[in-house]
């Protein structure tokens, strides 16, 4: 198959699908962190999307979508961002492609378009780490978790006698101006990207 990882510069998922035989390519504006730049598309999804693709797997930004970040968005409404991103997610849904997934995190296009196929967790697939994900998912199954009994998580413990489970402290603890926080914050999970790759190529 020949498969588009929509806004994915870690590879992530690209890695899996290859991994299984697939024509799989990354997709960003940025280059990719992934370690295989010959499987990396450096340009605009936008126009990418109008390529004949068998599958299309994307990670929009949720940056001005996601509800985590709602008291921003007034600001966001009127000066456009949150429109761009709204027409960035549903120019891929709309895209020509018989099999296409967008995964988001919980925000505003449950109600700007619908409800998601599927909500998951990564503990479903075997990673430690909780981080409620919405797909939309047209042309092709739910994801099969591993489990649905949910794990003892890792914390760390914080001076403020908060708790912050572990993925995420990892991340916070890496430097925010060289990108680092973003970009691992943003990688698709191992087991998530497996299971996208062994279940949806069958």
């Amino acid at each position: 198959m020949k498969i588009l990882v929509a806004c994915e510069e870690s590879q992530a998922v690209t890695k899996e699908f290859r991994t299984l035989g697939h024509e799989a390519y990354s997709c960003d504006i940025i280059g990719c962190s992934g370690g295989n730049p010959e499987w990396h598309i450096k340009k605009d999804v936008i126009e990418v999307i109008k390529e004949k693709w068998d599958m299309i797997i994307a990670f929009p930004p949720c940056t001005h979508l996601a509800v985590s970040g709602a008291r921003w968005f007034p600001e966001k409404i009127a000066d456009g961002r949150q429109k761009q991103g709204i027409d960035l997610f549903m120019a891929i849904a709309n895209a020509d492609c018989e099999k296409i997934v967008i995964e988001n995190p919980v925000g505003i296009m449950s109600t700007k378009w619908k409800k998601p196929s599927q909500i998951i967790q990564p503990w479903m697939f075997g990673d430690l780490a909780k981080k409620t994900t919405c797909l939309w998912i047209k042309g092709m199954p739910n994801l099969v978790p591993d489990t649905l009994d949910e794990p003892e998580l890792e914390y760390h413990n914080m001076p403020s006698g908060k708790r912050m489970e572990m993925w995420m402290y990892k991340i916070r603890c890496l430097d925010t101006k060289s990108g680092a926080r973003a970009k691992a914050a943003s990688k698709t999970f191992p087991g998530i990207a497996k299971a996208m790759a062994e279940q949806w190529t069958i």
